[in-house]
């Protein structure tokens, strides 16, 4: 058993032409143990997707990464800079997965910021759009071109976070 098997976190689909991951990554505010956890997660998916690459398959991985990759990601990055989310470290293993020649759908076509996919709950932080923008799509190099659309549906309610997208040319 892995860390990608041992909480129920992964799902993974063959397309034949693509595989297709559906992850939850951890969560690494509860405890620093919980953050050491989550960055071991990073770090065998990281692998696990690198390898997948390595036997020549094309990948598409979605879900929620619960890490804001640059401050764009974020309403408030001064406020949240020490908090589990956009720690260095997290922002880092982002920075890893797009050397390792995956994209970032939604930022590959939309530049600008104030979108974002999850909101506090507690502080009704939806309602003023001070959120975090941490569910993704990638995609793997192969399939970079075949990006037709790449979006955030923000009015859809019904919890926290709201539905992201992709659309391909396959």
């Amino acid at each position: 058993q892995t860390l990608l098997s041992g909480e129920g976190r992964a799902l993974e689909l063959d397309y034949g032409d693509f595989l297709f991951l559906n992850i939850y990554f951890p969560n690494g505010k509860a405890s620093p143990a919980r953050l050491e956890y989550k960055l071991a997660f990073y770090r065998e998916f990281l692998r696990h997707i690198k390898n997948l690459r390595t036997e020549g398959r094309s990948v598409i991985f979605c879900g929620d990464i619960n890490t804001a990759h640059h401050e764009i990601d974020l309403a408030r990055p001064k406020e949240n800079s020490k908090i589990s989310g956009i720690l260095p470290s997290e922002r880092a293993w982002l920075d890893e997965v797009i050397t390792a020649g995956y994209t970032d759908t939604f930022r590959l076509l939309e530049k600008g910021g104030q979108h974002y996919s999850w909101w506090d709950t507690y502080s009704h932080a939806r309602e003023r759009n001070v959120g975090w923008r941490i569910d993704y799509f990638f995609v793997s190099a192969a399939l970079r071109a075949k990006v037709k659309q790449a979006f955030i549906l923000d009015q859809v309610f019904g919890s926290d976070h709201c539905p992201v997208g992709l659309s391909l040319d396959l």
